[in-house]
């Protein structure tokens, strides 16, 4: 099947690996949230028991390294794309209002950007992502 939206999430290539996992389902967490629509049906097996629903189109998770994430994430923010970001002061903190924070606490020029996602139709979402490799 091919759709005409994707998602792309990018994270830095100079993370741990438990960094680059914890980023990733932040990101994606944010997309399920905020996309209308993203998400399909719950999932059922033979034996009657009941998963959650899942993204309705794949995931694909690029990486590069930091000046390369922050050119594609400017990229998305000049194309007004969704976009959500994960900052590297987001690993001291414990809740989600202490990650709001400390991303209202610096601009987007300045942001300590460790990976963000970004929705939006596939062409445009594919010039944010040009330059980065996908993750292995």
């Amino acid at each position: 099947m091919r759709f005409d939206t994707k998602i792309g999430i990018v994270v830095r290539d100079d993370l741990a690996a438990w960094q680059r996992l914890n980023v990733t389902a932040f990101l994606a967490g944010a997309v399920a949230g905020g996309v209308p629509g993203i998400i399909g049906e719950p999932y059922e097996d033979a034996s009657g028991n009941r998963y959650l629903a899942m993204f309705r189109q794949p995931v694909l998770v690029y990486e590069g390294g930091a000046g390369d994430v922050l050119k594609a994430h400017a990229r998305a923010l000049a194309r007004e794309m969704d976009i959500a970001v994960y900052i590297e002061d987001m690993f001291k903190t414990g809740h989600d209002e202490a990650n709001r924070e400390t991303v209202r606490a610096v601009t987007a020029e300045e942001m300590p950007l460790v990976g963000f996602a970004v929705h939006g139709p596939k062409n445009g979402v594919d010039k944010v992502l040009k330059g980065l490799r996908l993750h292995p």
